[in-house]
């Protein structure tokens, strides 16, 4: 299924990524990226030649929007927040307008959109987990990102995984843009269905969390729906080349 969606990367040509993230396959670091395409690349291609062995793993190929091209702003994104859990993110989508996200930029390894959300989960975590004097439940965790999926879905298009090392926080704002096939105790979520078999689309506008392949949480159900506008692209590119 890896080949199927390394092989989307004639959409998606400004690099690719992927975290292993407890794989018993020696030739893989946690995570590794490159910042040309996919099908061009000749060290994945060599790399994919042996199986590789892991319960949960997250691949991206990426089309940039916001940020140059380069390894520091491919996806996927790691932080570990002060209590020593590691965060993974990935996010297909752009943030158009977000004073929350601005003041990570001198913070942030690249120059993306993405990187400054996981900053901003991980900052979040951080300070309640200081004004608590401890690590996060749960409870408390799934709070802070369901809190931030709405927030930052205004406006912005906020398709994103989410990985903590236990569980999977799945949100998508744009129609059939995120799909999901379950197995037995697994669940392989895509932008688009990577076989013929059975997907469904992910529910829009709310926070889903997986463990063990099932939804074990659903977040708040909002209404702020992302709508491709061309224009919004155009003035957004407009800006970033006047910088």
């Amino acid at each position: 299924m890896l080949e199927e969606f390394f092989s989307h990367s004639d959409e998606h040509p400004s690099g690719w990524g992927m975290a292993v993230l407890d794989g018993k396959e020696s030739k893989w670091t946690d995570i590794e990226k490159e910042d040309i395409k996919a099908s061009d690349s000749s060290y994945l291609k060599k790399k994919m030649e042996d199986e590789i062995v892991s319960g949960n793993m997250i691949a991206h190929i990426r089309r940039a929007t916001i940020g140059s091209i380069s390894p520091s702003n491919n996806h996927p994104f790691m932080r570990y927040d002060i209590s020593g859990r590691r965060w993974i993110l990935a996010h297909n989508g752009t943030i158009f307008h977000s004073e929350k996200l601005d003041v990570y930029r001198e913070e942030q390894e690249g120059t993306t959109d993405s990187e400054r959300i996981l900053l901003y989960i991980v900052d979040r975590i951080n300070r309640q987990s200081a004004k608590y004097r401890r690590a996060l439940t749960f409870e408390e965790r799934f709070a802070i990102l369901d809190q931030i999926a709405v927030e930052l879905s205004e406006g912005n298009k906020l398709n994103l995984i989410i990985y903590d090392g236990e569980y999977y926080y799945i949100h998508m704002n744009q129609e059939e843009t995120l799909h999901v096939k379950k197995g037995s105790g697994s669940a392989v979520i895509a932008t688009t269905p990577l076989d013929s078999e059975k997907w469904e689309e992910i529910p829009l506008n709310q926070l889903q969390v997986y463990r063990n392949g099932e939804v074990i949480r659903t977040g708040t159900q909002h209404a702020h729906t992302y709508i491709y506008e061309e224009e919004q692209y155009r003035d957004l590119f407009m800006a970033y080349a006047d910088l």
